[in-house]
């Protein structure tokens, strides 16, 4: 899959990446290395430039977001301020034309999914960020998604309750077993939670790894400097011997 917005520089460059069933799958990098679009590509709200986009077999390219069966977390919540916390759970099912009684009964089990049931009257401004973070993914998992995207959602956190919310996020994909996957340029969310990470860098994939492979076994420079932190030795392989070489340092050392 490629994506270019002039035409001419290629925001994201040959993607092909295919996503496991029930995975929870990270999309890490800096900014501006094409995480964040490819993210947006597979909701709906990009098209891409060439190649294919599909779930479950299904050409996606032109299909608009709504039609895609694909729930989304955002990074601000996007939580609609005039609506109480179940009228914005049940939105999804609304539009959907879902009777009231089955809106009512999936609206419940997402807030109790969450543990905000005894908010459901409230309304956003009510409540607190961790709160909303709750609700909006609540609204996301209400229609039963195959796929579930999130854009940095704990971004806006502060850094005792985005780390309390990694483990409730994976707790959460763990009992469900939805497919997840989640767009950050945090290393510590990715390692946390994910079970395979893709590394972006200028619009390509790095490395797409398990979190012990990542860090124990870089396939390039750039991703051993970006995940965790290393120690950087120059030099030259003056010897190899099986599956171990020495380096020869620039002081002579070896």
């Amino acid at each position: 899959v490629r994506k270019t917005y002039d035409g001419e520089t290629l925001v994201v460059k040959s993607l092909d990446l295919d996503i496991r069933r029930g995975e929870f799958l990270t999309l890490l990098g800096p900014s501006g290395s094409g995480k964040t679009t490819c993210l947006m590509m597979l909701a709906g709200f990009e098209f891409p430039t060439g190649g294919e986009i599909r779930l479950d077999g299904e050409l996606l390219n032109h299909v608009p977001p709504h039609k895609r069966n694909i729930g989304m977390v955002f990074q601000n919540y996007a939580l609609f301020p005039h609506l109480t916390v179940e009228q914005n759970v049940a939105y999804p099912l609304t539009v959907r034309k879902l009777p009231a009684a089955e809106r009512a009964e999936r609206v419940a089990h997402a807030l109790k999914m969450v543990q905000m049931e005894r908010f459901a009257k409230r309304y956003p401004a009510q409540l607190s960020g961790g709160q909303q973070q709750r609700i909006a993914l609540a609204r996301a998992l209400v229609f039963e998604p195959k796929l579930v995207l999130m854009d940095e959602p704990l971004g806006a956190l502060d850094k005792q309750l985005r780390e309390h919310m990694q483990y409730e996020l994976k707790a959460l994909h763990e009992k469900l077993g939805v497919t997840f996957v989640y767009v950050t340029h945090d290393q510590g969310e990715a390692l946390t939670m994910s079970d395979r990470v893709a590394v972006f860098d200028k619009g390509i994939v790095q490395q797409l790894d398990t979190v012990d492979r990542l860090y124990e076994s870089p396939c390039n420079e750039f991703v051993a400097n970006f995940i965790g932190d290393s120690n950087r030795l120059r030099g030259t392989i003056a010897r190899v011997d099986g599956e171990f070489c020495e380096l020869r340092l620039g002081d002579g050392t070896r």
